[in-house]
């Protein structure tokens, strides 16, 4: 019996090691993959764009999709950086230096920044139109933070300041690199 007896307890102990083997190495796993996540993103934020987690939704390179309803955001299409805002709002979306750094390197090459506003077809237009232009001065600003001289950067009313998509889309200001 006292054999028998053994064997039951080398035979648990072996269990109890695989499991905590087990658990030790889905503990590093995890691990290591939340690093290699943090090492591919801004990487990501570079090449696509950078926005706030559930404010909107990221365009890649060339590509359009929707924003959120009313939602801060920034998307970065090749040398066009838009930056979406809440209704009433002049706030920039989290990561705006970030996705003006291909501004940045356009400006640092010898060409101007040119900042354009737009807004929906809400509201009173006077109103909307002055909003726009407090948006367009944010994202000014957030450039001569970036060290970018201000006779770098053109204010440029846009020949129709209503834009056209949805309210969420419309609510934009545009930085091009001329």
């Amino acid at each position: 019996m006292s054999t028998q007896n053994d064997e039951s307890h080398g035979l648990v102990l072996g269990v109890v090691f695989g499991l905590i083997v087990l658990v030790i190495s889905l503990i590093f796993g995890l691990v290591l993959g939340r690093g290699a996540g943090r090492v591919a993103a801004p990487a990501a934020a570079a090449q696509a764009a950078v926005m706030p987690p559930a404010t909107a939704t990221v365009a890649a390179a060339g590509a359009t999709e929707t924003v959120a309803s009313d939602a801060a955001g920034v998307q970065v299409q090749g040398e066009v950086v838009k930056f979406f805002f809440a209704s009433g709002k002049t706030e920039l979306a989290a990561g705006a230096p970030d996705a003006l750094g291909v501004i940045v390197k356009g400006v640092a090459a010898g060409r101007k920044a040119v900042i354009s506003g737009y807004h929906d077809a809400t509201g009173d237009a006077a109103q909307n139109e002055e909003l726009a232009k407090q948006r367009a001065l944010a994202v000014k600003g957030a450039l001569v933070a970036l060290g970018i001289g201000e006779d770098k950067i053109e204010l440029r009313k846009p020949e129709v300041g209503t834009a056209s998509g949805s309210n969420a889309e419309a609510r934009r200001v545009e930085v091009t690199l001329e």
